[in-house]
């Protein structure tokens, strides 16, 4: 039997907390072999009211805090409380499936070379969503998977979210940790993604388990159009981050050709969203949001040609220092 650390970053979520808490400490696994970590990053709310009231109910709830803002800073920072051999990463909005972490860990065992493994991301919707969130953002703009596949084991990439994310603790420690994404309005690097790309790159396998389900808690917030052209602007941070990664740096020639290549979708795009608006076609809200993808990855590579300090930080690779 496998000693798990479930770990769960929060941020001003005491509304869901508490049934994230509650779904993982009734889990169908021996509670000697498991344990629940909750990195409180810098919560204004009263969140640690409520997670105290859950260490009382549910002993094997311990608290921890990290103060540099950013989730994968708290994520990076469990490795200094884990137990376990296997660390599962989740989010303080979801709701897990009673054997999500019987089943998700049992997919190691089918191939030793296996460092990272996901699983079925529902929505669970706090209100119910406009038709157009449904039918253009039931994939990774909202960190859900609906994929029933039993069992996927690759060496490429595949789409794990760190809101349902089990990974060997001797990879993680290998890899270097999350590159964090959001840290105080700066955005630097591609999180899960980048994360799974390190283990990929030491010679691990991912894999994905459709049976191992959790539900996401969205909120009416996340249905909209704003949040869409956020979500939108944040990926294109991921994708500079990455590819200048995937070179070991580019040139300024290299980085000067892909602004050009951005500024040319994002014209496209403009006119796109505006004739799709014009004839009552929803997918002008996608081209929308991917005007703000374009100006980002516009904006990141810019800073790229422009700041040593930065290029620097986003080819670091160690980020439990």
């Amino acid at each position: 039997m496998k000693f798990i650390s479930v770990v769960i970053p929060t941020y001003n979520r005491a509304k869901f907390i508490g049934l994230t808490l509650e779904s993982f400490a009734k889990q169908d696994y021996p509670e000697d072999f498991f344990e629940i970590i909750v990195i409180n990053n810098n919560s204004t709310d009263n969140t640690v009211s409520v997670v105290n009231k859950m260490i009382c109910k549910y002993p094997l709830i311990r608290y921890f805090e990290e103060p540099r803002q950013g989730v994968h800073f708290a994520r990076n920072s469990a490795i200094k409380y884990a137990k376990g051999d296997i660390l599962y990463y989740t989010d303080d909005d979801m709701i897990a499936d009673r054997n999500l972490l019987k089943i998700i860990t049992s997919t190691f065992d089918l191939d030793p070379k296996i460092a990272a493994v996901s699983g079925r991301v529902l929505p669970k919707w706090e209100t119910d969503p406009p038709p157009w969130i449904k039918k253009y953002c039931s994939n990774g703009l909202l960190s859900l998977n609906f994929d029933e596949t039993p069992i996927n084991i690759s060496n490429e990439l595949i789409a794990i979210y760190s809101c349902s994310q089990a990974m060997l603790k001797s990879a993680f420690l290998q890899s270097g940790g999350f590159n964090p994404e959001n840290t105080m309005g700066d955005w630097i690097g591609d999180g899960e993604t980048g994360l799974a790309l390190k283990l990929l790159d030491l010679g691990y396998k991912l894999a994905y388990n459709g049976n191992a389900i959790i539900y996401h808690v969205i909120p009416k917030s996340r249905t909209t159009q704003s949040y869409l052209n956020k979500r939108y602007a944040n990926q294109a941070n991921c994708d500079s981050y990455t590819m200048y990664r995937a070179q070991n740096g580019l040139t300024n020639k290299q980085l000067k050709k892909q602004i050009l290549s951005s500024f040319k979708l994002l014209v496209y795009k403009v006119i796109s969203a505006f004739l799709n608006f014009l004839t009552s076609r929803d997918i002008w809200r996608v081209h929308l949001a991917q005007i703000f993808y374009c100006r980002n990855r516009i904006i990141y590579d810019y800073k790229l040609i422009n700041d040593e300090k930065w290029r620097q930080l986003v080819l670091r690779r160690n980020w439990f220092d």
